[in-house]
């Protein structure tokens, strides 16, 4: 996020001392989005992952978590985010070189592709938020829970970047077998 905040800032900054935004110059600064996304995207599903698979050794043995199902959603929006990402990281190092002309048949083309991938893409994130949040309050409560009873911990992974200071604490305590009902209710009275 703070590699966002700083190209950001470029960009604009860039466009306030030129008087008017400059093109080429905008999609020079946009080809290092790609990289920043792989590592924006590395931590994101890695946290995901580490918690969803990683709690199940901690899940109680009469509750069965779709695992597989997981794993395909997980892999979908993974897939799906590193090719757009190369897609944009190859268009705009070709704007910005000014050997490539954006074209309008081109982007329509694409638009009907990616639409739908897209909107495939958000229903597997949201199986992941689901799937992940689940996991942790199964393993906190050690039984089968409804999503009434985890969509705290499902909005709180949503909304990350104050969620992880809420719920990685949990989990850590929960990863080191300290997580007991007197635990639970101090964590959740510091917040």
């Amino acid at each position: 996020m703070l590699f966002q905040f700083v190209i950001m800032t470029s960009m604009i900054s860039n466009i306030e001392a030129s008087g008017s935004p400059n093109p080429a110059m905008m999609f020079d600064q946009m080809k290092f989005f790609p990289l920043i996304m792989v590592v924006y995207m590395a931590v994101f599903f890695s946290w995901f992952w580490s918690m969803a698979i990683g709690l199940q050794a901690k899940v109680p043995e009469g509750v069965k978590m779709k695992v597989k199902k997981f794993k395909i959603f997980f892999f979908i929006p993974l897939c799906y985010m590193t090719l757009i990402m190369f897609f944009m990281g190859f268009v705009f190092n070709g704007i910005a070189d000014g050997t490539e002309d954006p074209s309008g048949a081109l982007f329509g083309g694409l638009v009907m592709i990616i639409f739908p991938l897209h909107l495939l893409s958000m229903f597997c994130m949201f199986y992941i938020l689901y799937f992940a949040a689940k996991t942790v309050k199964t393993v906190e409560l050690q039984r089968e829970v409804k999503f009434s009873e985890f969509a705290g911990e499902f909005f709180l992974l949503w909304f990350y970047p104050i969620g992880v200071w809420i719920v990685q604490p949990k989990i850590n305590k929960m990863m080191d077998g300290e997580y007991n009902e007197e635990t639970m209710n101090s964590l959740d009275g510091s917040i």
